[in-house]
């Protein structure tokens, strides 16, 4: 089989849970790990254990099972990451809060500190010390097993990050975590109701305790951030956040009852998706 025949025949299985669009897109990406080459030539013929691999993977991604789980990679901000089942798929909209963080450093960085919370795969605090390489990047998360994607991934990408497993809603852990300039967070922020219009690819496969809080309390980790920043964030500090497109003005509210300064961006889809917080 070519490497054309078999990425049609992709598209076409992808087809059935899939728009086309996207289908297409996977397809390409798939052929790619398949091949191991970055564009490979149509008339090329797959061998065996290609062949096997590529039915491997048309299987798991047609039980919904995201792409990047399935080939156990993702990009963001131009790297290329591990991941699986121990940490959220990076999106597109978090390379933008990275974005904002570089474009609101101030230079030189020598003394810079920064502190990710819910660090999962690493992506923001790695991307971030990869950016600005002579700042001091630490990322923490609850879960052992997102700690060591992160650390395997700070490895192959070639940077000095200091990871580290806490309980960030846990106060007593505080002490324990550097006072940064700035601190970065994209907690969990998904109120438990929304779970019955969510798609089963996010749902049966990605880290529920890493997307989910309570209906009752969406805000919990925002209070702990905002609480964390009074004793952990430097003078002229700041606190960087992705929200819950529907509840930016509650975060906003939040932190200013807190005597932050606030600033609220919206993301390229224009949907609230950022804050920035500054002690006053």
């Amino acid at each position: 089989m070519t490497c054309a025949a078999a990425q049609k025949q992709l598209v076409d299985r992808l087809l059935t849970i899939h728009e086309p669009g996207e289908s297409e897109a996977m397809a390409v990406w798939v052929m790619e790990s398949v091949t191991g080459e970055r564009h490979p030539k149509k008339e090329l013929l797959l061998n065996e254990v290609q062949v096997a691999k590529l039915d491997t993977v048309t299987q798991r991604l047609l039980q919904n099972e995201p792409l990047q789980y399935v080939l156990q990679e993702s990009w963001f901000c131009g790297y290329k990451f591990y991941v699986d089942e121990n940490v959220l798929i990076p999106r597109p909209e978090t390379e933008e809060l990275v974005e904002w963080i570089i474009a609101n450093c101030k230079f030189p960085l020598g003394d810079l500190t920064i502190t990710d919370i819910g660090t999962g795969s690493g992506c923001i605090a790695i991307s971030l010390k990869r950016k600005l390489r002579k700042a001091d990047v630490m990322g923490i998360d609850v879960s052992p097993g997102a700690i060591n994607v992160a650390q395997r991934n700070a490895t192959t990408l070639g940077v000095e990050v200091n990871f580290k497993q806490a309980d960030f809603l846990d106060p007593t852990t505080w002490a324990s975590l550097p006072v940064s300039d700035i601190i970065v967070s994209n907690p969990p922020y998904i109120p438990e109701k929304d779970k019955a219009t969510m798609h089963p690819n996010v749902l049966d496969h990605e880290p529920h305790t890493a997307l989910f809080v309570a209906d009752n309390d969406a805000l919990v980790f925002y209070k702990a951030l905002a609480a964390f920043g009074k004793s952990n964030l430097r003078e002229d500090g700041s606190i960087f956040m992705e929200i819950h497109e529907n509840l930016g003005q509650q975060c906003l509210d939040l932190f200013l009852k807190e005597g932050y300064q606030t600033e609220l961006k919206k993301d390229m889809q224009g949907k609230d998706r950022m804050v920035l917080a500054r002690l006053k």
